[in-house]
């Protein structure tokens, strides 16, 4: 759909530059285009796809910070008995970075 969208405005554009009418038709897509935006069915539809991309945005720091949240604890009790060098090493590395990071 992209790439229609951007066929049609580079078609758009050029029939602009390559008519004799130039500022005229220009003015007419214009005033087309804005009243394509304006509609109520675009308006709603614009208003829905907001709302979806604030939800999933909300989900997907919720679901981070938990996961940041996790691991930090985890980090923190990950030195018990029977811990390597290694195991130490990475817990201090995650331990670096605050669980409110994000």
């Amino acid at each position: 759909m992209g790439r229609k969208l951007i066929f049609m405005t580079g078609v758009g554009i050029g029939y602009v530059l390559g008519t004799r009418a130039g500022r005229e038709k220009f003015d007419q897509m214009v005033a087309q285009a804005r009243k394509f935006w304006e509609s109520p069915t675009v308006q709603e539809a614009a208003g829905v796809v907001q709302a979806q991309a604030t939800r999933l945005y909300d989900d997907g720091k919720q679901v981070v910070t938990e996961q940041v949240h996790r691991l930090s604890s985890k980090a923190d009790g990950s030195l018990e008995e029977g811990s390597t060098a290694e195991d130490a090493e990475a817990a201090s590395r995650r331990s670096q970075f605050p669980a409110n990071a994000f």
